[in-house]
């Protein structure tokens, strides 16, 4: 009971765990919070700058449609005309798109700050996984975003249509104005428009960042002994740290024979070097090591296998690259997914095989460079 009280993820994440998490890009975010930022600026932009913009519009429609006929049949005159409308277009627009470029960039601010993350931008084995993606995209998790999906698309829809049948009057009138004043009046509808549908958006990310907050801080909640061992290591001196980390080493390497049965697969020299792999989908990121050594040990590790039937692959190049190149109770690297996600298919076709029949998978070839 106490052991599993420890474990349990009751404790807030401490200033260290919260900046290693910042460090991952691992960040609280609303794309509700940025799209009401973004549809507000717009919007009032819209209705502040419509006069302005209107009239910029209906000159450069006037400029376009004054054209005699000799003159639009002129490619060297209607080439430089139409460049010249195109940066006329941007010029009218810019203030409205620089508000809403302002808006995007600074909506990040209001929730988590802005956060660049280069661990963010590292690949992932469990992308190579067809059918892990297919696994989150029919997930509880998945079909909750899809009802707030559906929730959200509802009141946007519903306040918008509400809009325009307010608006519907105004609209219709439109054409009995004149161009320059219809061009105002249609920008300044269409800003009071978007300012109706933000006071929805901002209602949802009232609601939704309250909740990327809430998940954010559970995910990176602690275990009591989580808490103890970072006390440990950030309190204690150099030499107790030392120390701690060589107690910690010798247990990982008593244990490592109690880890060798839960392996997925175990990849040999074939007797030279042995090295234990084992993945598990939904709580790592890639295979990890959990048992490697080379001579006795590896042998060692092969019977362990064999009894508990453990498949063996025989693989020398990359036996070597792993032994070598990770640790135990590490990831591997990046450079060798392609390679492990072989054998792991291979492993994963061959034990569907035996417990259900058919033929044999062919066995892949594992190209390494050591």
């Amino acid at each position: 009971m106490a052991e599993n009280d420890a474990q349990e993820k009751t404790e807030k994440a401490t200033p260290k765990r919260l900046e290693e998490s910042r460090r991952k890009g691992e960040v609280p975010r609303s794309r509700d919070l940025s799209a009401a930022a973004v549809t507000v600026a717009v919007g009032g932009a819209l209705y502040g700058l419509g006069a302005q913009l209107a009239g910029d519009m209906a000159g450069l429609v006037h400029t376009s449609l004054s054209l005699t006929r000799d003159q639009a049949m002129d490619s060297a005159l209607l080439v430089p005309t139409f460049v010249s409308a195109v940066g006329e277009g941007l010029r009218a627009c810019a203030p409205v798109l620089l508000i809403a470029l302002l808006a995007a960039l600074l909506a990040p601010m209001l929730l988590g700050g802005w956060n660049f993350s280069t661990e963010a931008l590292l690949p992932k084995f469990g992308r190579l996984n067809p059918l892990a993606g297919l696994k989150r995209m029919f997930s509880l998790r998945s079909l909750i975003e899809l009802g707030k999906a559906l929730a959200k698309f509802a009141v946007v829809a519903g306040i918008a249509v509400l809009v325009l049948w307010t608006q519907a009057p105004a609209l219709m009138g439109l054409g009995r104005e004149a161009p320059a004043s219809a061009i105002g009046h249609a920008v300044k509808l269409a800003g009071q428009g978007l300012l109706a549908v933000s006071a929805g958006l901002l209602l949802i990310a009232a609601v939704d960042v309250p909740l990327q907050l809430w998940q954010h801080a559970k995910k990176l909640r602690m275990s009591r002994q989580e808490v103890r061992e970072e006390m440990k290591e950030t309190e204690g001196s150099p030499e107790v740290k030392g120390r701690i980390r060589q107690l910690q080493q010798q247990l990982a390497r008593q244990r490592m024979m109690q880890e060798v049965p839960n392996a997925d697969v175990v990849i040999t020299n074939p007797t030279h070097f042995a090295v234990a792999l084992r993945y598990d989908e939904q709580r790592m990121r890639a295979p990890v090591v959990v048992a490697k050594g080379t001579d006795r040990v590896a042998a060692r590790i092969r019977e362990l296998a064999t009894e508990h039937a453990v498949p063996i692959f025989e693989a020398p190049p990359l036996a070597r690259v792993l032994y070598r190149n990770v640790d135990i109770g590490a990831e591997i690297p990046a450079s060798l997914y392609v390679a492990v996600a072989q054998v792991l298919t291979y492993v994963f076709q061959l034990r569907t095989v035996r417990r259900h029949g058919g033929p044999m998978p062919p066995k892949p070839s594992v190209d390494v460079t050591e």
